[in-house]
């Protein structure tokens, strides 16, 4: 009786390990293929519970979604000559997992193989663009020129290219300085210019400001001296009428002011006769005396 169970027991546990050798599970986000001594047998598309030979046959997994690529970063000589680093990425799917296992056997190789393929169709593809050209609206119809070179030349692979796009086209950084020094070169030729044009105006505006300032004081020199000749004439005028009213105080005025401006200063020497008629008003406030000789 034991020896009974202990056979059956064996029998089923033979058959767990055989059953689960022929069991596997493709899950919705993938796609597989069976093996047999390293060799394809079939591939699985749908997701589900799947069988195989036991102990036997292989099974390999692979993505059925979209794939991320980032190809290394490279530089590009434009039909004008320009030099562009370009960082570019794709999106790839396997759509073929058996000749996906044939030529490049899992992602890494892949990855390999498209970075290659991407970076030679992008070299080829903007070597015949301007910079203007990529930078223009033309851009997607470059693009799409890309992915279709890519497309035909991964199609062996069992891979499809999704999508190819430039995430940035720089210039080199020797280039971008060279760039750089060249318009601080321009702008600062513009500030010079500038400058220059700054200055000629101001002068030219100084100038006209000198000449109309001197304009503006020589006609104020002539009004004023032809106020001051009206003035001294009104004034004679005034100083006659007044004195030929009375030539008596105009003598008398004018000895006063001769005294006040020869006796001005404390050493003021004078060597006249007193008799002299400079001092007939010292004598006489009328002056009479003199005026009598």
């Amino acid at each position: 009786m034991n020896r009974t169970l202990a056979i059956a027991g064996a029998v089923i546990v033979v058959a767990a390990i055989v059953l689960a050798s022929s069991v596997f599970i493709v899950h919705q986000t993938q796609q597989a293929l069976v093996l047999q001594f390293g060799d394809p047998k079939r591939e699985v598309i749908d997701p589900g519970l799947k069988f195989k030979m036991p102990f036997i046959q292989d099974v390999v997994y692979f993505e059925s979604r979209i794939l991320d690529l980032d190809p290394p970063k490279q530089q590009v000589i434009l039909a004008d000559q320009k030099r562009l680093d370009v960082d570019s990425y794709a999106r790839f799917r396997i759509t073929d997992p058996l000749e996906f296992y044939k030529t490049v056997r899992n992602e890494r190789g892949a990855r390999s193989r498209l970075s290659t393929i991407i970076n030679s169709a992008l070299r080829r593809v903007l070597g015949n663009e301007t910079l203007v050209g990529i930078l223009s609206t033309n851009r997607v119809a470059i693009m799409a020129n890309i992915r279709g070179q890519v497309n035909t030349a991964v199609d062996r692979l069992g891979i499809e290219i999704v999508e190819v796009r430039l995430r940035r086209a720089d210039y080199p950084e020797e280039t971008s300085q060279n760039i750089f020094n060249r318009m601080k070169s321009e702008r600062e030729r513009e500030a010079r210019e500038f400058r220059a044009e700054g200055a000629e105006a101001a002068q030219q505006i100084r100038a006209d400001a000198d000449k109309q300032r001197v304009v503006l004081v020589a006609k104020a020199k002539q009004a004023a001296e032809t106020l001051r000749g009206e003035g001294d004439g009104e004034a004679i005028k005034i100083y006659a009428d007044a004195f030929g009213q009375d030539p008596e105080f105009y003598s008398f005025y004018r000895s006063m002011l001769a005294y006040r401006k020869a006796m001005a200063d404390e050493d003021t020497t004078l060597v006249l006769s007193p008799d002299s008629d400079f001092f007939r008003f010292f004598k006489d406030i009328t002056g009479g005396p003199q005026a009598a000789q």
